[in-house]
């Protein structure tokens, strides 16, 4: 009964992937289609040189994403796995068929540079994070960046950014330095909130705090947040002194609260907090507040 029941949970969660990864191929060729290529401004990585090709030779925007891709889908199944690839496949064909179904839709947004680098970059950013959150992606310079993330200390939205400098050089000899620029700002508009998409809206953050008063903290900390909090025994690395850090994951909304209570019961406590992208398992909800 476990087994099926755990079969038609994958099926689910599948199923659930593959439409939001729909979805973020669907809403970014939107952006495309309906904000930044009418007003000659391009995006980056393959879709960017894929445009670049559809203004020099006419031929179908969704077609050379297709075939240019083509390359990348397979680094991706080599170097980081089949569902990923699949998943990217899924995206990348939305994206393209995407475009050659909305071509022809009228521009939300005329001759406002400064508009449409906002609103194309939100939506396009908005549609490849969404890809990228479940499991693929929507071009091919996402992929890279993904295999490049996992050996190198930075994260997949910077790396989306600085592969992409190269890609408007290119642009800028079809669109011209203004419209490379204009691309540019609207890129890295796009990968601001492909990281937001990607951490999500309500990202956490995680307070480590070393401090003579632990338990009043941790007591303070319960009746004025509902959070619960964890020990930990730390030791000087020059004195060998015997110290106990407390830590405990909040919201970023309960940050500045946080400060203020430690502040209040230890003003000499030595705080570290870390930017928190998931919280999963455990106890995070909040209790009652007294």
């Amino acid at each position: 009964m476990n087994k099926v029941r755990k079969k038609k949970t994958n099926i689910v969660r599948i199923l659930t992937k593959s439409i939001m990864i729909i979805l973020g191929g669907l809403i970014a060729a939107y952006g495309l289609e309906a904000v930044l290529i009418p007003n000659n401004v391009s995006d980056g990585g393959v879709t960017g040189l894929s445009i670049v090709g559809s203004q020099l030779f006419g031929l179908p925007l969704g077609v050379l994403i297709a075939v240019l891709n083509i390359p990348f889908v397979w680094l991706g199944y080599k170097q980081i796995g089949k569902s990923f690839a699949i998943y990217s496949v899924l995206g990348i064909a939305s994206l393209a068929v995407g475009t050659i179904l909305m071509h022809h839709i009228p521009a939300i947004i005329d001759g406002d540079t400064l508009l449409v680098t906002v609103v194309g970059g939100i939506i396009l950013g908005f549609g490849m994070g969404l890809a990228l959150r479940n499991g693929g992606a929507l071009d091919g310079i996402d992929m890279l960046a993904v295999l490049l993330s996992k050996k190198l200390p930075f994260g997949t939205s910077d790396l989306i950014l600085f592969l992409n400098l190269f890609v408007f050089i290119i642009v800028s000899t079809v669109f011209g330095l203004q419209g490379a620029i204009l691309s540019g700002i609207a890129y890295f508009i796009a990968s601001k909130v492909i990281h937001i998409v990607e951490e999500g809206l309500s990202g956490s953050k995680t307070f480590k705090i070393i401090t003579l008063e632990p338990e009043m903290l941790v007591d303070t900390i319960r009746d004025r947040l509902g959070r619960s909090a964890t020990y930990n025994e730390a030791y000087g690395g020059y004195t060998k002194e015997k110290f106990i850090e407390v830590t405990c994951v909040i919201n970023r909304l309960e940050e500045s609260k946080m400060k203020e209570i430690i502040q209040e019961i230890d003003p000499g406590a030595f705080v570290t907090v870390y930017d928190v992208a998931e919280v999963k398992g455990g106890n995070f909800r909040k209790r009652d507040i007294h």
